[in-house]
């Protein structure tokens, strides 16, 4: 199964690349992980940041398939265990429609983002940097993966 991480933000630190390659490498089947970056748009001076926010949503939603199943990324939205996860991941693989994972950036996801989703998913209670969310949702979407495998990775 195709899954697609579309986020805002390009020219990253390095750290942020090589944390994303690391885990990306690592996942192939049944799931491959892929990266669409998108600018994060630039405000004109004066302007509603909600312009800046929808045009960035614009592009995201540009690069969602038809036929994605798209989760949005939010610090709002329910979270899940590792094992929930996992089990959420098991039935996305039998659903096999493309996943489609969005991260907003620094000033979150445009309203047509939230509308296009399937679901809404929070990594975390905290507000975290959206380069870092790569990351992490990188590492725990290998994480899921590994245990559905029954790999030693996970050790809950």
């Amino acid at each position: 199964m195709k899954c697609r991480l579309i986020a805002a933000g390009t020219r990253l630190p390095g750290w942020v690349n090589d944390g994303f390659r690391e885990y990306q490498k690592r996942l192939h089947i049944p799931l491959s992980l892929e990266l669409v970056e998108i600018p994060i748009a630039t405000r004109r001076a004066g302007e509603n940041p909600l312009r800046a926010i929808t045009r960035e949503g614009e592009t995201m939603l540009a690069a969602v398939g038809r036929e994605d199943y798209v989760v949005a990324l939010e610090v709002t939205a329910k979270s899940m265990t590792t094992a929930q996860v996992s089990a959420w991941l098991a039935e996305r693989l039998r659903d096999a429609r493309p996943l489609a994972l969005l991260i907003g950036g620094p000033d979150g996801l445009s309203d047509a983002c939230r509308e296009r989703a399937n679901q809404s998913w929070s990594l975390s209670p905290l507000t975290l940097p959206h380069a870092l969310v790569r990351v992490v949702l990188a590492e725990q979407i290998y994480r899921a993966m590994s245990l559905l495998a029954g790999h030693p990775y996970h050790r809950a």
